[in-house]
């Protein structure tokens, strides 16, 4: 059994997104077939959510006494033993993950 559902869209994105879907070989409606498919396969929106780009900036420049104390932190992780080697987490993902 199928189900149909029915959106709402401003006339002008209608047209916009028809032709753009033409232009890519398919059509809305099997585009619209695409994205539910990929949202069940992520389990989520197929693509990031986020605000205005231009708003965001989320690295900041770090001043010297705040560099100094993330690599002071780092010597104490090391010192404490609360590192791995580089290669060794590698290893470890290529397994778990295949690659």
């Amino acid at each position: 059994m199928a189900s149909t559902i029915q959106v709402r869209v401003d006339d002008e994105l209608k047209m916009k997104s028809d032709k753009l879907f033409k232009d890519l070989g398919t059509d809305t409606t099997a585009a619209i077939r695409m994205f539910l498919t990929q949202a069940v396969a992520y389990n989520g929106f197929p693509f990031e959510i986020r605000k205005n780009v231009a708003e965001q900036k989320p690295y900041r420049p770090m001043t010297e006494e705040e560099m100094l104390a993330k690599l002071e932190n780092s010597r104490n992780h090391v010192n404490e033993g609360k590192c791995r080697d580089a290669d060794d987490a590698a290893s470890d993902m290529r397994a778990k993950y295949g690659l």
